[in-house]
């Protein structure tokens, strides 16, 4: 083992000697490698990540079971991990599904961003549009793609969007959108981290914020409609009850102003009669009054509560691959290239021609 290891450790050596020998191709392939290097990081665009952290109040279908009570409980052998998934449809772990969903993404078209250098306000559909880079090999492929395909006839990009007719453009659109959407959701604190890339900072920065508060409508709107339609129906009897009320208190009213000084019982009855429908109607108004207020007390309960542990700022330093690191990696595949030749693909070339 010992023997193999000195001759392989020679042969890198020799190796290393033989190429570093042959110093003409290995000066071009170094500047080779430096050219195109520099060429591919000047052409290829920066971009931009800026994330949100949240921490949401997990709770299985408002029922005040905690969403990390589950968590604890594994901890002692007992397996609660589906309670509140059983309970509540949309946890934690789909949030990344909702995110990149193409009905969620077309109602970031109209979101209205502006740029770092530039303060007026376009919409996100036509910042991607118009806005954004492409590096100088991919100009091919869009040109391909764009004679290949057919053209819309659905609808006008950025404009009023049919669920059912979508353009092939805002599809591409979506595609290219949910790319650069991230969420990550940590299942033992279920802490969630939403992330945006975009070739320009403050964009990225702006819509991490949208997609923090979108995404917090989104479950505060799943997680109260019942609340709110209980709500909305309570309020439409207790409307109704409030009319019938003030009904029955004009008819009694009108009655008793008009027979005063009345003394036939006949007159009586029917005052009772006017009386105790009044009071039945005030009886039911009140009813549908405190329904009305338990329905909205439950959905203030309902609604989860999000606490913002990082908010969203616009990033200074690129995300991406860094200009010279670009250049370093050319470089290197330069050189690996140059000691391939060397080594290996100039003398199989020469023994072909003999």
């Amino acid at each position: 083992m010992e023997k193999t290891k000195e001759t392989r450790e020679i042969d890198l050596i020799s190796a290393a000697t033989t190429v570093l020998k042959e110093r003409k191709p290995l000066a071009i392939s170094v500047a080779a490698g430096m050219v195109l290097g520099v060429i591919i990081a000047l052409s290829t665009p920066r971009i931009y990540t800026s994330d949100v952290v949240l921490a949401p109040e997990l709770s299985a279908g408002g029922l005040g079971l905690s969403g990390n009570l589950a968590d604890m409980a594994s901890s002692f052998g007992i397996d609660l991990g589906n309670t509140g998934k059983n309970m509540d449809a949309i946890y934690p772990e789909i949030y990344p599904e909702i995110l990149t969903s193409n009905d969620f993404i077309q109602t970031l078209f109209t979101v209205p961003v502006r740029l770092k250098k530039d303060d007026t306000e376009r919409t996100y559909f036509n910042h991607l549009a118009k806005d954004t880079r492409m590096a100088f090999w991919q100009y091919p492929k869009v040109w391909l793609a764009e004679m290949m395909k057919p053209k819309d006839t659905v609808g006008k990009p950025g404009g009023k969007v049919d669920p059912f007719k979508i353009s092939r453009t805002e599809d591409d659109m979506c595609k290219a959108i949910s790319q650069s959407i991230g969420c990550a959701v940590d299942k033992k604190t279920s802490v969630i981290t939403i992330s945006v890339t975009d070739q320009d900072p403050l964009v990225a920065a702006i819509m991490a914020d949208t997609l923090q508060k979108r995404l917090q409508n989104y479950i505060t709107a799943y997680r109260t409609k019942k609340a709110r339609i209980d709500f909305d129906y309570y309020a439409g009897l207790h409307s109704d009850a409030k009319a019938k009320y003030q009904k029955a208190q004009n008819a009694y009213a009108s009655y008793c102003d008009a027979n005063q000084d009345v003394q036939l019982e006949v007159y009586r009855a029917r005052r009772d009669e006017l009386e105790n429908d009044m009071q039945t109607a005030f009886t039911l108004m009140n009813q549908m009054a405190v329904q009305m207020q338990s329905a909205k007390a439950k959905i203030q309960e309902r609604t989860p509560a999000y606490t913002v542990i990082k908010s969203a700022k616009m990033p200074y330093k690129a995300s991406g691959m860094s200009k010279m690191m670009i250049v370093i990696m050319t470089v290197f595949l330069a050189v690996m290239a140059d000691a391939a030749w060397v080594l290996f693909m100039r003398d199989l070339l020469g023994k072909r021609k003999e």
